[in-house]
């Protein structure tokens, strides 16, 4: 009967004490949710360590308070993704001269793929196009500093320069599984927006934007009307190799061939404010000629944007290859320091609510390419004439002479060219039958 008792006894005490430690724990649990969550014992917690850090640190006299806030910001805006980071005044000073079309360094566009720095696009004509980069080249080494737990904005940082210094680059490639090193002297770049805009045969014409900055617009619109005067019915617009850039010059190249008020691309993020519909705002005034557009793997952002957005309205045919999928919005909030913070607010949808971050437009005709072909390609737009493009001259750099080769055809664009052509074939049938009224 005593054992019963003590056994029960014992029971009860220890359900009693299991009851005290699981209350305990969902206590603690909850005020250490509440503690995670709240601003101002974080904010003092943070203050704290920067009091430490200035009164202990064995080279503390070297530090100011802005040095280690800005450290703070850094690291804050780096750790939310690959596309948000602290720009102090002279990285926000540098990005407003990289949009308004003119910066310093080698010339390439870079992103974070994989967690890895990497070549979205190297800039026509600029050192780092002539070095041999392509787009997915892995960048793992600068001046022999490992790029592994440098942010984005650093890695900028250390590729940009004053004209004539020389930076030197050890890249991956990952096809070939090579890696390598190369020495590239820095220049001024100046960032033309369209290019090699010309009649390619049976009246199609060809243009490609390089990148969406401010003189986009205006330089498409001549590149169009150059055109349509020389007889255009059919177009090639070649977006491969674009990095992107302002959003609104992307809305507007696609609102050449769409209605007033049409959809082109729209935002969501996790404020509601964020969400915003970008519809052509002006009255189309071309006529309506079937339209190919180009895009790669080194496709992002404002061309994903209009690829996506031409291809959903059915206005246009998309040929290539898969592009970069970088669809996330980044809006630049300017600080009173005159800092700014570029901060991932949303991500973009097309009108048929595909979204493009980590995805990218899949072509409607998938053309592969092969990355030395591609690259001889890049170098053959280069070169001006027809006996550059085999003949090789001693002032050139080393790494452009073993890209030099017979010229090979451009898959991607002769298959667009065809497309093109049987359209207009087609059509032209359809308007000489006698059944067929056409208006």
């Amino acid at each position: 009967m005593h054992m019963k008792r003590r056994l029960l006894i014992t029971l009860v005490i220890a359900l009693l004490l299991s009851n005290l430690i699981l209350g305990w724990r969902i206590q603690s649990l909850s005020a250490a949710g509440e503690d995670k969550d709240a601003p101002y014992k974080n904010i003092e917690l943070l203050t704290s360590v920067m009091e430490i850090i200035r009164k202990d640190y064995v080279d503390g006299e070297k530090l100011s308070y802005q040095d280690l806030v800005y450290s703070a910001l850094k690291g804050m805006l780096t750790a939310l993704d690959p596309h948000s980071q602290f720009m102090d005044p002279a990285s926000f000073d540098e990005m407003k001269q990289e949009t308004g079309g003119q910066f310093g360094g080698i010339g390439v566009i870079i992103g974070s793929k994989d967690g890895i720095v990497t070549v979205i696009s190297p800039i026509e004509d600029t050192p780092g196009f002539k070095a041999g980069l392509l787009p997915g080249d892995k960048i793992i080494r600068i001046d022999g500093k490992s790029t592994d737990k440098m942010i984005l904005s650093d890695v900028v940082k250390q590729l940009r320069g004053l004209p004539g210094t020389k930076v030197t680059i050890t890249i991956l490639r990952p096809k070939a599984n090579d890696i390598e090193d190369i020495t590239i002297t820095r220049a001024t770049i100046k960032m033309e927006s369209v290019k090699d805009t010309r009649i390619v045969g049976d009246h199609i014409g060809y243009t490609r934007v390089v990148q969406f900055n401010e003189p986009t617009t205006d330089e498409f619109e001549k590149a169009l009307l150059k055109l349509e005067k020389e007889g255009m019915q059919g177009l090639v617009l070649d977006l491969r190799g674009n990095p992107g850039g302002l959003l609104e010059s992307a809305v507007d190249v696609a609102g050449k061939f769409l209605p007033k008020g049409e959809l082109v691309v729209y935002t969501e993020g996790r404020n509601p404010a964020v969400k915003n519909l970008y519809r052509v705002r002006e009255s189309r005034t071309h006529p309506d000629y079937p339209i190919a557009v180009l895009i790669n793997e080194g496709s992002a952002s404002g061309s994903e944007i209009v690829a996506g957005a031409l291809q959903d309205t059915k206005r246009a045919i998309i040929v290539g290859e898969t592009s970069f999928g970088k669809g996330s919005v980044q809006s630049v909030l300017p600080l009173p320091d005159k800092s700014a913070i570029r901060l991932t607010t949303a991500k973009y949808y097309t009108p048929g609510k595909k979204v493009i971050h980590e995805h990218g437009i899949t072509p409607d005709i998938v053309v592969p390419m092969s990355e030395e072909d591609w690259g001889q390609i890049l170098l053959q737009r280069s070169l001006s004439t027809p006996d550059e493009k085999t003949t090789e001259t001693p002032e050139s750099p080393p790494q452009e002479k073993d890209r030099k080769k017979e010229p090979v055809r451009d898959a991607q664009l002769d298959r667009a060219v065809d497309l093109l052509k049987g359209i207009n074939a087609y059509t032209q049938s359809k308007k000489d039958h006698p059944a067929f009224s056409y208006k």
